[in-house]
């Protein structure tokens, strides 16, 4: 790919990193650093850093090969479409799906379903991730936003950004949590020791998780987590952080017998409408393994 672009007066004094992304959105924004850092997007024929301000008429250019794009093929994928209109549909994606593909998974997710299912997905995340807004981890199940088009796909991840789509997940905590509700607030940034991993840090994003205690168990609590950021695996983090690990999750807390993941599920979701601008509110059931789960604790007698 090559090509350049000229930085206009509303991408002065933004990071180079951040309007590139914006510019070329089928690359991930860690790409497009590794590109800076090899010198293969340059700001006025010059090797900055990902982190460089730009002035207005600035040159950004850029020379580098394409990425190998997968193939991505329609399958049939079980997975319940639970709203769906010309703009947008609401999934209920279940425990072990993966979202899209990438190098390790390139069959088998949840894109390969929809393309099956649906007609027209919107474009804005390339091939790869056609109409994902945004994500479940694998092993978390719940409710989803795709986006049909692209109008829709924007408007609904600027609602994401400006915190006015609201998600809620329901969790099996190992251990009692003292306090009834309370609010997350930390920085979160990948593991340096493992890549798979994210940790709380000094150095990363902030991350903002509310919480409210629904019922106590003898050695476990059932708690609604409100997400006020969307980081990688925040909620899991925010309740290792806590030393209250999910149950069930093996990456963050321990393998739990009997159980395919963690207990995470996004029971609820609501957004404004990208075209009527009507609320949208949805909420989901726990799903049956979850439930079955719950049933066989003891309430703590408080």
């Amino acid at each position: 790919m090559i090509g350049e672009f000229v930085a206009c007066e509303n991408e002065k004094l933004k990071r180079l990193d951040v309007v590139v992304a914006d510019k070329l959105n089928n690359l991930t924004r860690s790409h497009i650093k590794k590109l800076i850092n090899e010198g293969k997007i340059l700001v006025n024929n010059k090797k900055v850093k990902a982190g460089e301000i730009l002035k207005t008429n600035q040159v950004v250019s850029y020379n580098f090969e394409d990425l190998a794009v997968l193939d991505v093929k329609p399958e049939q994928i079980d997975f319940e479409i639970v709203y769906q209109d010309s703009d947008l549909l609401v999934v209920n994606k279940p425990q072990g799906l993966v979202v899209h593909p990438c190098n390790s998974t390139k069959s088998g997710t949840l894109v390969n379903g929809l393309l099956f299912k649906i007609k027209d997905l919107s474009g804005i995340n390339g091939v790869l991730r056609p109409g994902i807004v945004h994500r479940l981890d694998k092993n978390t199940s719940g409710l989803m936003m795709v986006a049909k088009n692209d109008i829709a796909h924007k408007n609904l991840a600027e609602q994401i950004k400006n915190k006015t789509c609201k998600r809620k997940y329901i969790a099996l905590c190992h251990g009692v949590f003292k306090q009834d509700e309370g609010e997350i607030v930390t920085h979160i940034e990948r593991s340096k020791s493992d890549r798979k991993k994210m940790t709380v840090s000094n150095k990363g994003k902030i991350a903002i998780t509310k919480y409210k205690v629904l019922k106590r168990f003898l050695d476990k609590t059932l708690v609604e987590f409100s997400l006020l950021t969307g980081r990688t695996h925040q909620i899991r983090v925010h309740c290792k952080m806590l030393n209250h690990p999910i149950v069930g999750d093996d990456v963050y807390g321990n393998e739990e017998k009997g159980l395919s993941g963690q207990l995470l599920h996004s029971y609820y979701i609501s957004f404004e409408h990208p075209q009527n601008h009507k609320l949208m509110e949805f909420t989901i059931d726990l799903p049956l393994y979850f439930k079955d789960y719950l049933s066989k604790q003891k309430e703590a007698n408080l």
